[in-house]
C-alpha cells in the first residue's frame, strides 16, 4: 500500500497500481477527469509536491507538449500509477471551473 497525502484532504492509503486520479476521486478528493483518463484533455493535472509519479509514458509527453505543459512535478493523475508515496495537489477541480468531472476513468 501506498500512501496519499492531498493538501486540505489529508492522507489515505492506496493499493499500489492504482491510477492515481481514482484514487482521489475515490477518496473525495475535487478532481477533473474530462476525458475520461485518455490523455487527452489534461484537466486531471496535479503538482506532485513529494515522491515519485514514475516514468512518463508517451501519451502523457505528447499531450504535454502539445498544450504546453512544460513544468516536471505537473503530471496527470490519470497517467500515473501508484507505486508509493506521494503528495499531490489537483491544479483543475470541478469546484474551480464549473464543470462536471467528466466520465470516470477505467481501472
Amino acid at each position: 500500500m501506498a500512501m496519499i497525502t492531498v493538501e486540505g484532504k489529508g492522507s489515505f492509503e492506496v493499493e499500489e497500481g492504482k491510477k492515481l486520479v481514482l484514487a482521489l476521486e475515490d477518496n473525495g478528493v475535487d478532481i477533473l477527469h474530462r476525458c475520461g483518463g485518455n490523455a487527452r484533455c489534461t484537466t486531471c493535472i496535479v503538482d506532485v509536491q513529494d515522491g515519485e509519479a514514475g516514468e512518463m509514458g508517451e501519451a502523457e509527453a505528447a499531450v504535454r507538449s502539445t498544450k504546453g505543459i512544460d513544468n516536471p512535478s505537473h503530471r496527470l493523475s490519470c497517467q500515473i500509477h501508484v507505486h508509493e508515496d506521494l503528495t499531490v495537489q489537483p491544479l483543475k477541480t470541478v469546484s474551480s471551473t464549473g464543470l462536471d468531472a467528466g466520465p470516470r476513468p477505467q481501472d
